[in-house]
């Protein structure tokens, strides 16, 4: 069965245009009939990030899960991670977190989470989709089953405390000025705030959400407002996290950009001489630097490569018993610690080898030299681009031009209608000629 709604993270689209009141509350139904197991009273978590569409989106959730029966916990603007954390811990049947991530506020999402706070898997999944296309009108409670829906207060303070203790609790950020960007996002209250508990000299920017502006030029996803601020402050450090805060991008002293391969090598090493990986290896996508795995191969760890998205790096992590995995864009999985990406938990891994080794950002995060990678996109409005005889006859050309030489991938974005091209390999000029052959191509192809 074709997924008809899902992608790689949850259900992502335009608010008000594929994420309608209507498709959010026939999800909330099909999901909370799915999750339905045995007589106790089921319950469910909500969070949110900060875009205006996670009112009329939340409310409808509320109505879709209230009416086959479960009683609905609203956390708030939280980070996606916490909300993983606490579907666990407040002992949920099922968790949603509404936020499209990295996108701009016309866009949002609906990301769900079993009862142990991982993602669902691809059956769990498409038993809803199936449930999504079908009446559930004879599926739903009767008048005096129907759920209550409240609000939780102190879930900041719960997702806080499990931050900190992360870290050893002899291990202090005093001395270290940080800037966090938290996008405008769900993070905007409680990153500052778990931060200073721990003693860091804090600048916070992003933290004035008003509806529009998540990830508007700020946040992971542009982080030249942190470099400018980093700069500016004369900082120690800056921390970008995204809309939802399940990714973290670092910017040193000097306002340079470290981005996620950098610090799975910066924990990787830390872990490794600690005794802390549980297998020698790392696991990580196909996007990922031939830099870090040449690194990872010097100090005798094995990069293990999987599908682009954070829940096939955590699918492989959980199947084979590595305890660390992540991506470029700075999703990196503890599983020591979170069921899912989490942004701020990463930072504060590394600001943990920072004040353990005592030097810069721009030492500490420098770990490998990069291959020369060439990322374009190119996007599309209809049809199968990839499908066109003028495009694989480019991308075959492209594989053999660099055969030996340098990788090369060509994939379908899963959350928007878009196609990656990545290019990479020693020689940047062979690389950049590849990649703009084939973006060439998908524009004809587009355009037709």
């Amino acid at each position: 069965m074709s997924r008809k709604y899902f992608g790689t993270d949850g259900i992502r689209g335009r608010a008000n245009g594929l994420i309608t009141p209507e498709l959010a509350m026939k999800v909330g139904q099909a999901a909370g009939l799915v999750f339905q197991r045995g007589d106790h009273r089921h319950r469910v978590v909500i969070g949110k990030d900060t875009r205006l569409s996670g009112y009329m989106i939340e409310y409808a959730m509320v109505a879709g899960f209230t009416s086959v029966g479960m009683d609905v916990l609203l956390l708030g603007p939280m980070p996606t991670p916490a909300v993983a954390m606490l579907t666990k811990s407040m002992r949920a049947d099922l968790g949603v977190m509404i936020s499209a991530s990295h996108n701009l506020f016309e866009d949002n999402g609906i990301k769900l989470f079993g009862p142990l706070g991982f993602k669902l898997s691809d059956d769990v999944e498409k038993q809803i989709e199936q449930l999504l296309d079908e009446n559930l009108d004879k599926k739903l409670a009767q008048s005096a089953s129907l759920g209550r829906a409240r609000r939780i207060d102190g879930v900041h303070d719960r997702y806080i405390e499990f931050a900190k203790r992360t870290l050893p609790r002899d291990l202090s950020l005093d001395g270290l000025r940080v800037v966090v960007d938290c996008a405008h996002g769900a993070a905007y209250k409680v990153v500052p705030e778990a931060l200073w508990e721990l003693g860091a000299d804090v600048i916070a920017i992003g933290v004035e959400p008003d509806g529009f502006n998540i990830n508007k030029d700020c946040g992971s996803t542009a982080p030249e407002a942190l470099s400018r601020k980093v700069r500016e402050m004369r900082a120690d450090i800056g921390i970008a996290l995204d809309g939802d805060a399940d990714r973290v991008i670092i910017v040193d002293e000097r306002g340079h950009v470290v981005d996620g391969d950098q610090l799975l090598a910066v924990i990787a090493q830390s872990w490794q001489e600690d005794g802390r990986l549980s297998k020698p290896g790392v696991v990580a996508t196909v996007m990922s630097n031939l830099g870090l795995e040449r690194f990872l191969k010097g100090l005798g760890l094995e990069l293990v490569r999987t599908p682009v998205g954070d829940r096939y790096v955590l699918e492989q992590m959980l199947s084979r018993g590595y305890n660390l995995g992540g991506e470029p864009s700075g999703h990196i999985i503890l599983s020591d610690y979170a069921t899912t990406g989490d942004g701020f938990v990463s930072a504060l891994q590394v600001l943990a080898v920072v004040q353990k080794l005592h030097r810069p950002v721009s030492e500490v995060c420098r770990r490998f030299d990069p291959l020369p990678q060439i990322l374009k996109n190119v996007r599309y409005r209809s049809g199968k681009p990839l499908d066109d005889a003028e495009v694989k006859s480019a991308i075959h050309e492209g594989e053999k031009r660099l055969n030996g030489h340098g990788r090369l991938l060509v994939r379908s974005s899963g959350t928007e209608p878009v196609i990656r091209v990545m290019g990479e390999g020693d020689d940047r000029i062979l690389v950049e000629e590849v990649v703009d052959h084939i973006v060439s191509a998908l524009g004809h192809a587009a355009a037709a």
